[in-house]
């Protein structure tokens, strides 16, 4: 089954910056988007969870995933994400994703419902109707209580639109039987510390939140892997980015580091809408410490050819 479309390369799921009120900060979010760009990522993602999706209206994603399509100006891929409670709302988002062009949905199961395979699956088709796009699956059970199962992965392949999986669950199983049992539906890594391992197993895109602030450290490791297959060299990049893989993935704070992150590019990012809140004093300093040694080794690696 030839896909309708290939996912390749660096995806940002980009952060929407607040001004104090929690008003969208548009004039940061153009400046986020160009940096993205100019720094070599290949594609970008609206309105997924590091946007901060849960705490936003139907109305405020569609409006966000509008500027952003028109800031991008056609340079890189727009992926528009539909994860919902309510199928409704995922299929007003994406239908709104067609209508301003979009060039593919990013699906996720329901989240809380938990439904089966079956349920799942018939969901997802349902969304896919609306758009009529290209389909990156998001399987994160963590967030949604839901495995997408070989049941619903046999029922949704079928389809061409479905051509692309971000697979979160951290299962290794996973990613084995994804390559092997479904080669149509492109792997994509969605585990930050299995970035490696995903690449080992052909995984041609990978999306990642800290390539918010770190886009040519993250776009370094997939040259390494993908178009140049220089495996000793792309442990030696992983192994320099492992100690922001820790400082993000502990103590639950993921979005308000990346957040903190942007802001060390520059750019306003500012605060988390409620119920998160900022990072406190150690954890900016370890973020600070960690992207100050891993942008150096990285460079020096790459610099070495």
């Amino acid at each position: 089954m030839t896909p309708i479309f290939k996912f390749e390369g660096i995806y940002t799921p980009v952060v929407t910056p607040y001004h104090d009120d929690g008003s969208p900060n548009w004039e940061a979010l153009a400046e986020v988007i160009d940096f993205l760009i100019d720094k070599g990522v290949h594609g970008l993602i609206s309105g997924g969870s590091t946007g901060e999706n849960y705490a936003q209206t139907v109305a405020e994603r569609v409006e966000t995933a509008r500027f952003t399509k028109e800031r991008i100006k056609g340079r890189v891929p727009l992926v528009v994400g539909t994860g919902a409670m309510l199928t409704g709302d995922s299929i007003a988002l994406a239908t709104a994703a067609r209508d301003m062009g979009a060039d593919a949905i990013l699906l996720a199961s329901p989240p809380y419902s938990v439904p089966t395979d079956r349920e799942n699956a018939l969901n997802a088709l349902a969304i896919d109707k609306a758009a009529d796009l290209p389909v990156m699956l998001y399987n994160y059970p963590h967030r949604t209580g839901t495995m997408m199962g070989e049941e619903f992965l046999d029922r949704v392949g079928r389809n061409r639109n479905f051509c692309g999986i971000k697979e979160s669950s951290g299962d290794i199983n996973r990613v084995h039987l994804l390559a092997r049992d479904y080669p149509h539906i492109a792997l994509g890594c969605g585990m930050d510390d299995q970035a490696l391992e995903f690449f080992a197993w052909g995984a041609p895109f990978w999306v990642c939140g800290g390539s918010n602030f770190l886009p040519e450290e993250h776009v370094a490791l997939y040259e390494a892997c993908v178009i140049e297959g220089n495996f000793a060299k792309g442990r030696r990049i992983m192994s320099a980015l492992m100690p922001l893989m820790r400082v993000l993935e502990q103590g639950g704070k993921f979005i308000q580091t990346i957040k903190y992150g942007v802001t060390l590019n520059g750019f306003d990012a500012g605060a988390m809408r409620p119920p998160l809140k900022g990072l406190n004093k150690d954890d900016k300093r370890a973020l600070e410490q960690v992207v100050r040694v891993l942008k150096k080794t990285i460079a020096d690696i790459r610099a070495e050819g």
